[in-house]
């Protein structure tokens, strides 16, 4: 089991936030081998967007275990809109692919972005086919709160297309878990741990109502064999390293169980 870890996790809350980027992004890296873990989904939002390291410094983000790069700046009504969306993800394409070795990009149709809506899906798949067919080399892994039918709608565009299988999301939309894993199998190629329930309340793994024995035994079906990412609820303040090592080994050894 390959786990890794959302950036921000490890370090305290910036300005109070669930999710932003951290203060000290270094550090957290450093935490990384003495907790076994096998590398960091880098974050990107609006908060930090103008400033943020894989812009500023590509070269020496690079040198670093990044799984992915998750842009949280997307989670916005605009995406729909060709100049916002170019801004943003060509932007970041243009960027990885000129400087660095990281080929995966994390995007959230999530909230603001969320493609239930009939025409902005319609609109958004347009826009998104053609970066997906400027850019080859990057595989693009969508993480919606979608019905498989819509979400492959987007998928089957380009076959650089994915999916960020986030347990959480697909817990609180009421989705059956098997079988939104055995329809899109080797499309899936990044896993969100969190546990959520039914009323989309993120809470300590196990607490919830996601059944994660019954997810690890259907992703070993399908010979799932990429990152486990840690966006599990946070814990006390300061306390984030205890945290994430209490949750790394529930998920684990319930994994080991399910062999």
């Amino acid at each position: 089991m390959k786990i890794g870890i959302m950036q921000g996790r490890l370090s305290e809350p910036t300005n109070g936030h669930i999710q932003e980027f951290p203060k000290r992004w270094e550090k957290e890296f450093s935490i990384l081998e003495n907790y076994n873990l096998i590398g960091l989904e880098w974050l990107i939002t609006k908060g930090c967007f103008s400033n943020n390291p894989i812009f500023k410094k590509p070269k020496e983000v690079a040198e670093y275990s990044v799984t992915s790069i998750c842009l949280d700046t997307l989670v916005d009504e605009k995406i729909i809109n060709k100049e916002f969306l170019y801004d943003n993800l060509v932007f970041l394409c243009e960027t990885i692919t000129a400087f660095t070795s990281i080929r995966n990009i994390t995007i959230p149709l999530l909230e603001a972005s969320d493609m239930n809506d009939n025409i902005k899906r319609e609109k958004f798949c347009i826009l998104i086919k053609q970066i997906g067919e400027s850019y080859p080399d990057i595989r693009f892994s969508f993480e919606a709160e979608l019905e498989c039918e819509k979400l492959q709608e987007i998928i089957s565009l380009c076959q650089n297309f994915y999916v960020t299988y986030d347990t959480g999301n697909i817990t609180s939309c009421g989705l059956d878990h098997c079988e939104y894993i055995n329809f899109f199998g080797n499309k899936i190629n990044n896993v969100h741990l969190k546990d959520r329930t039914f009323s989309a309340e993120t809470v300590e793994p196990l607490t919830g109502d996601t059944p994660f024995e019954t997810i690890f035994r259907c992703l070993r079906k399908i010979k799932y064999d990429g990152p486990f990412i840690l966006q599990t609820a946070r814990s006390k303040s300061g306390k984030e390293k205890e945290t994430i090592l209490r949750h790394k080994n529930i998920f684990e050894s319930l994994y080991e169980r399910c062999l």
